[in-house]
């Protein structure tokens, strides 16, 4: 796993500093392989997979969509309340809390 913070030295020794592979591997007590693998990166931080997991809501989204677009309209004395929807929800099949 890459470390963020030593990514950042090890580039910025050898962009900014132009301190040698070699010197940089003694001063972090590493290998020089490890060294030149950071400098040949080309990813500033590493990237991790984004996940996507479906949401229990996935279903009833377009009926809560057409629900609050219809609230916003009344005044908030009008309103049902978010407590009245989840209840209205639950009425439909919804199994979260």
């Amino acid at each position: 796993m890459i470390n963020v913070a030593l990514l950042g030295i090890i580039r910025r020794w050898y962009i900014r500093d132009h301190i040698s592979i070699r010197e940089i591997a003694s001063r972090l007590d590493i290998s020089r392989n490890t060294v030149r693998r950071y400098i040949r990166l080309d990813a500033i931080e590493p990237a991790s997979p984004a996940r996507h997991s479906p949401s229990s809501l996935d279903e009833f989204a377009p009926r809560l969509s057409a629900w609050l677009s219809a609230e916003s309209i009344k005044s908030r004395k009008q309103r049902r309340t978010l407590k009245q929807m989840f209840l209205d929800l639950k009425e439909l099949g919804y199994e979260g809390a």
